[in-house]
C-alpha cells in the first residue's frame, strides 16, 4: 500500500478531529464524502452531509468536545483508502470506531465514505 494513502487518511482524520475540538460542525462534514453513510448508534443512520452535519452541530450544542481517539487500527483497502477502528473519549462521553473508512477522492484528499461508531457511556 502507498505510504502517501495512509498519511492522507490520516492527516483527514486529525482534521476532522481538530474542526470538532473546535466545535466546527461544518469541518466535521466536510470530511465526508458526498454519498457517505453514518450509522451513529444510538443515534441513528445519516446518508446526507447536511444530516451528518446536523447530527455533529447537535451533539457540538450540547458542549461534549475534547474528542481523542487511542487504540487505533489502520487497515489498507483497496489502492486508496484505509479502515481506522479504535476506542475515543471526549469530556462526556466516551466509546468505539467500528468503521471509519478514508478514500482519496478525485480531488486528491482523503475522505469517509463510510463511518460507524458507537457511544458507550457517558463521563
Amino acid at each position: 500500500m502507498n505510504n502517501s494513502v495512509l498519511m492522507a487518511c490520516k492527516r483527514a482524520s486529525a482534521a476532522w478531529k481538530t474542526a470538532f475540538n473546535q466545535q466546527d460542525a461544518a469541518g466535521c462534514a466536510a470530511q465526508y464524502g458526498e454519498s457517505t453513510t453514518m450509522i451513529a448508534h444510538p443515534f441513528g443512520t445519516f446518508t446526507s452531509k447536511e444530516a451528518i452535519q446536523s447530527l455533529w452541530q447537535d451533539i457540538i450544542d450540547q458542549g461534549f468536545n475534547e474528542v481523542t481517539y487511542f487504540e487505533e487500527t489502520w487497515e489498507p483497502v483497496g489502492e486508496d483508502g484505509y479502515i481506522l477502528s479504535a476506542k475515543w473519549t471526549m469530556n462526556k462521553a466516551f466509546g468505539s470506531i467500528q468503521k471509519e473508512h478514508w478514500q482519496i477522492q478525485s480531488d486528491g484528499q482523503a475522505r469517509l465514505v463510510f463511518d460507524e461508531f458507537t457511544v458507550e457511556g457517558e463521563r
